[in-house]
């Protein structure tokens, strides 16, 4: 292994095993041939590396099923899925939900309760703590708990139909750490943020370091990647494009401004076009099925919205100059029902700079992004530091909850 100067062969052997397990973590099983090509590394170090992981129980290595050609076949490195595990909540406009999220990104228990109207994201923390307690009872003595991580929705309305914007505060954490007072601790972000995540690292986006991920529930909202980092912004409060003015004579706005992007491409505008009751959302796949089977008023909906939703990502575009524009949450339906509005939109409104080399796409992992986004952050820290677990599969060391402040 190669001195680097100011860096010790500890640090470099840290990273090396971040490096591994990462890549098993992300392509499933690997053999040590294809990681020694594949990373950069000697066979001997590849060697060295996964059996330290393995004693660490966190990868197995098997012998491949078939051998391709004569000669000692080499070994499978592979996720230990069915051990290693990290929490992942979401609290959605109308529902939470829990999973259990094994090493290699398999979703191994899910669970899910309704979120009453008007209930906030703190008081949301004690049934997702007590669907966790139940996924708790079909765990393995020997599993290793490795973090946590909650995706909350970032806009949800009082029932005056104002707007709140919600985030992931300091009260979040301490009721967090309140009903988890042990344990490797929580992390916390906006949903879209955390969706965004997922269909960068797993998802249509993977690989692209540059993009908007769009999510339509109760509000609109956006996850930025900028050089493959999230766009976090002041106190992470990036990406709430919903209430970019667009149509300065429209609307008014739960938020309190007028003809912000929300009130045109937002679920509520699609009912209203629809002539169905903006606030049933159960509807929205109602409209969207009867565009598709040429009810033209249900058609005539669908183009009116795709045509704002064209426009407004046009403006993005201009800004952020993404490699790909991702559709998530009921987006994604939007934009299949009526891409070709929203392409021909994008053929004239942004730089032609900015738009030659843009991909637009519906998300890949449909509503479990924010579970998969979720346990990314929250086994971030095993992967930069495979070393904080022990042979005898204990974290080194363990942290209360972890939120951004407010």
């Amino acid at each position: 292994m190669p001195s680097i100067p100011g860096v010790s062969q500890e640090e470099i052997r840290r990273q090396n095993l971040g490096a591994v397990l990462r890549y098993v973590h992300l392509n499933g099983p690997t053999s040590r041939a294809a990681l020694t090509r594949r990373l950069g590394l000697n066979r001997s170090t590849i060697g060295a590396l996964a059996a330290d992981l393995t004693a660490s129980g966190l990868v197995t290595e098997e012998a491949p099923t078939t051998a391709r050609r004569a000669g000692r076949p080499s070994l499978v490195v592979s996720p230990r899925s069915d051990r290693v595990y990290a929490n992942a909540l979401s609290i959605e406009a109308e529902r939470l939900r829990a999973a259990r999220v094994g090493l290699g990104g398999r979703i191994l228990d899910l669970r899910e309760a309704p979120r009453p109207g008007g209930m906030s994201a703190v008081d949301a923390v004690r049934p997702l703590a007590d669907l966790v307690r139940d996924m708790e009872r079909a765990v393995a003595p020997d599993a290793l708990l490795v973090g946590g991580a909650v995706a909350v929705t970032d806009t949800t309305r009082d029932p005056d139909g104002r707007i709140r914007i919600a985030s992931a505060n300091e009260s979040l954490g301490t009721a967090l750490e309140a009903e988890f007072p042990a344990g490797p601790g929580f992390v916390a972000g906006d949903l879209a943020d955390i969706a965004a995540l997922a269909e960068h690292v797993r998802g249509v986006a993977a690989g692209v370091d540059d993009l908007i991920y769009l999510h339509g529930d109760v509000g609109i909202s956006a996850g930025i990647i900028v050089a493959g980092r999230l766009l976090m912004g002041h106190h992470g409060h990036s990406g709430k494009v919903g209430h970019m003015v667009v149509n300065p004579n429209g609307l008014p706005c739960g938020c309190g401004s007028r003809g912000c992007w929300e009130t045109e491409i937002g679920e509520a505008a699609l009912l209203r076009h629809a002539g169905r009751d903006p606030g049933d959302r159960a509807a929205v796949a109602e409209v969207l099925r009867a565009a598709a089977d040429g009810d033209p008023r249900a058609r005539e909906a669908v183009e009116r919205v795709a045509d704002w939703l064209g426009f407004g990502v046009g403006n993005l575009v201009n800004v952020v100059n993404p490699d790909a524009v991702v559709f998530g949450g009921s987006l994604r339906d939007i934009f299949t029902a009526g891409a070709d509005i929203v392409r021909r939109r994008l053929d004239t409104m942004p730089l032609p700079v900015s738009r030659e080399h843009l991909r637009l796409q519906p998300a890949a992992l449909d509503e479990n992004a924010v579970l998969i986004g979720a346990a990314e952050l929250a086994f971030d820290k095993l992967l930069a530091d495979p070393l904080n677990v022990g042979v005898a599969g204990q974290l080194g060391s363990t942290d209360s909850a972890k939120v951004p402040p407010a």
